[in-house]
């Protein structure tokens, strides 16, 4: 159900036969959900609920796994879970999740932030909330550090100067410079004059250029420059939306293995810490060891002394030596990981030190997302891509299924993206893709 940024968005007929082929999937779905439920009813019988712990965590962002992950590990800890998500995703299928207590939904803070701070802060009430653990889109995570000091529970977020630094991809390679550890060089660029005049001859490594404010569609891009001719590479950032009000960055290229992180911090104390290779749309993760980004992460968290979620992008160089590319202030799915792992409640709530970060259990399978996977079957040309599609399916399990909650995964499937393809249809509207991941369809201006 994918299609890269350069090809063109959906067309009425395409959105049709998803909803066909979601539909044909339905009655498989539908059994496997049943035979999970009595199984997990029938277990249930013989297994000691959780004590609780007297904590009631909201948790934001509703549609996304992510969210839906951190809501199974705070009740399998014994905790009470609220869910929130804006009033446009209320057809959430992670509502039905039996780790959520309750669900909410809330006005969307970008349209009105009073009427989203005033909907957090009633349900912060009314429902005694003690710890409020976002976990937001790119641009919520901004307004969610805007309305921390108006919260009367602990919100495990940066503050708003925090979140903007780490947010801005060129400000947040500074500050790594400056504390001695290794990023790419890097040069805000608000004119496209900038690149066209740069010299590039005295450069040992291409550059590439992407937009400091999220850019869902443009992200992907990685047009080297300069470009071969002087012309193309004027027509090619004058292609660009560069300006003051919206600055860009551009990085030096560094050729080699790319990673992603998430990593969860309190007082400058990583507490835990998961590291995959990445890929340009990612939905499989698989950890890695990797010391030097930890090490490289630990530093930054202590040095400025961080308490929030962050995801960091690395690069591997053919030596050896890993570059910090980005960071995205904000939990990152790859959490998915920690599916298995007792231990995560801890690593957010607790205040006593850890004696290492937390990473996921030996015993974790890489995860992945189905309908995916089975999108991908079809673009299967060659059998040593089907044996590697069906080495992810059979050593892998899918992010959203569990046979202890297995409502999420025919909800999502077969109620929240049908609704949104609906929905999409009804406004003549188009999408490039379905993230199943995050929940939603991916548009031209979207969120």
């Amino acid at each position: 159900m994918t299609t890269t940024p350069q090809e063109s968005t959906s067309t009425p007929l395409k959105s049709l036969a998803t909803l066909a082929l979601l539909l044909i999937a339905l009655p498989i779905n539908s059994l496997l959900v049943l035979v999970a439920l009595v199984w997990s009813a029938l277990t249930r019988l013989f297994r000691t609920p959780p004590s609780s712990t007297g904590k009631t965590v909201m948790v934001s962002g509703g549609k996304m796994t992510k969210a839906l992950q951190l809501a199974r590990c705070f009740h399998a800890a014994g905790h009470q879970v609220v869910l929130v998500e804006t009033h446009k995703y209320w057809l959430s299928g992670h509502r039905f999740s039996n780790a959520v207590d309750r669900f909410y939904t809330v006005p969307d803070p970008q349209k009105d932030l009073q009427a989203y701070t005033e909907a957090l802060q009633n349900i912060v009430e009314q429902e005694q909330i003690d710890v409020f653990v976002p976990v937001t889109s790119p641009v919520e995570s901004y307004y969610t550090s805007l309305i921390k000091p108006l919260l009367s529970c602990e919100v495990f977020q940066f503050d708003k100067e925090m979140t903007t630094l780490l947010d801005d991809k060129f400000a947040f390679a500074e500050t790594a410079r400056s504390l001695g550890l290794s990023v790419p060089k890097s040069f805000r660029i608000t004119d496209p004059e900038q690149v066209i005049n740069f010299d590039f001859s005295s450069e040992t490594r291409p550059y590439i250029l992407k937009s400091i404010a999220y850019d869902s569609v443009r992200r992907l891009d990685l047009t080297k420059l300069p470009c071969s001719m002087p012309e193309e590479t004027a027509a090619f950032v004058h292609s660009l939306p560069i300006s003051e009000e919206r600055p860009w960055i551009m990085q030096e290229f560094i050729a080699g293995q790319e990673y992603c992180t998430h990593s969860t911090i309190r007082k400058g104390e990583l507490r835990l810490h998961c590291c995959c290779e990445s890929s340009a749309f990612q939905v499989n993760y698989e950890n890695v060891d990797q010391r030097q980004i930890l090490e490289w992460v630990q530093t930054l968290a202590k040095a400025l002394n961080l308490t929030g979620q962050a995801s960091f992008d690395f690069i591997q160089a053919d030596d050896g030596k890993v570059y910090a590319i980005e960071c995205n202030p904000r939990t990152h799915s790859a959490i998915t990981m920690f599916y298995n792992h007792p231990g995560v409640a801890e690593a957010y709530l607790g205040q006593t030190p850890l004696p290492e970060p937390l990473q996921p259990l030996p015993t974790s399978k890489p995860t992945y997302w189905l309908y995916h996977e089975l999108w991908r079957l079809t673009q299967v040309r060659s059998l040593q891509q089907l044996q590697t599609q069906l080495k992810t399916l059979t050593e892998g399990t899918d992010a959203i299924f569990q046979v202890n909650d297995p409502l999420p995964f025919l909800t999502v499937h077969h109620w929240q993206i049908p609704l949104l393809l609906i929905s999409n249809l009804r406004r003549f509207g188009g999408w490039i893709r379905i993230d199943f991941n995050i929940g939603k369809l991916v548009e031209l201006g979207g969120d």
